[in-house]
């Protein structure tokens, strides 16, 4: 998503400046919590007025934010997918890699640390502005390892599965913000310094889907649809 206007160099770096500014904040506040002011001024700008040539307001800069992430993101977890499938090597742990590293890929592709947090946020405080701006179309490699991963576990009910994958979204959003945020300031700390430690996350989603429901669980679910029946 771009504006369409051809910029000068300086018009570039103005622009550039605008989003890595803005990410960082909304990062660390979310949306609600940060001004059109805010940005400008931590861009180094004089007024809003930068802001709303480059951008219109301040949701258009969010969600132009959001696609040009989630664009690289698809893009690479695609690629993993149909490399996975070519080469008839679909597991839960390969489809589980192929949704996570992508993810960790990011801030090496575009040099901005931020942007696992900013989704974070957004998934817990603005969940329907977030999927506007997804718009069902940058989020294609997602729904295959959904797909992947309901086809790799069909002796679990549907109902217990997708909410499964509900809870490892917004738990894998956190560990891997939190992750975001050792590797912004150069110290990943005790949790994640040891070689093992994104592997031992990966592990933790894959027991999250997989485990067997619990007799609980199953007579709970059994009484739902019998009370729907």
């Amino acid at each position: 998503m771009t504006s369409g206007k051809t910029l000068r160099s300086d018009g570039a770096e103005t622009r550039a400046r605008l989003k890595e500014e803005a990410q960082r904040l909304f990062a660390q506040r979310g949306i609600d919590g940060v001004s059109v002011q805010d940005i400008v001024s931590a861009a180094g700008q004089r007024n809003s007025a930068s802001l709303r040539y480059y951008f219109g307001n301040k949701l258009e800069l969010a969600k132009e934010l959001v696609v040009d992430g989630a664009r690289l993101i698809d893009d690479e977890r695609q690629a993993r997918l149909d490399k996975l499938e070519t080469e008839r090597a679909v597991t839960l742990r390969t489809v589980l890699e192929a949704l996570v590293f992508p993810v960790l890929n990011l801030a090496d592709r575009t040099g901005h640390a931020t942007y696992i947090r900013m989704i974070s946020n957004l998934q817990l405080n603005n969940r329907d502005f977030l999927r506007e701006a997804l718009e069902n179309k940058w989020n294609i490699g997602y729904q295959r390892c959904l797909d992947h991963t309901r086809a790799l576990l069909p002796d679990i009910a549907p109902q217990i599965l997708d909410h499964r994958l509900s809870l490892v979204g917004i738990y894998g959003n956190a560990a891997l913000a939190a992750w975001e945020a050792g590797r912004d300031i150069g110290d990943p700390g005790p949790l994640w310094s040891p070689q093992y430690a994104l592997s031992s996350m990966i592990d933790t989603y894959e027991s999250m889907l997989a485990a067997p429901p619990s007799e609980e669980t199953q007579a709970l679910l059994s009484g739902l649809a019998l009370g729907q029946s």
